[in-house]
């Protein structure tokens, strides 16, 4: 991860706060919850990886702009 300078400071801090969100998600355990009646779910635990898998997305685009790096445009 690069540090802010203007131009970037927007994506550095979207980079911070996608990570911290992937950390919350990441430190529960909806594994556990797998093994008790469905009525006492506080979320689906199929929702917490697909919310996982979007974070990871997220911060993975987030790090190409931050890099610089964008895929060369279509030609028409």
């Amino acid at each position: 991860m690069i540090t802010p300078n203007g131009e970037n400071e927007f994506l550095y801090e979207l980079h911070v706060e996608i990570e911290e969100e992937l950390i919350i998600a990441e430190a529960g355990h909806p594994d556990e919850e797998v093994w008790q009646p469905v009525t006492e779910w506080l979320y689906d635990p199929t929702d917490v990886e697909r919310e996982k898998i979007a974070l990871r997305g997220l911060r993975d685009a987030v790090k190409v702009l931050e890099d610089g790096s964008r895929p060369p445009s279509p030609t028409p």
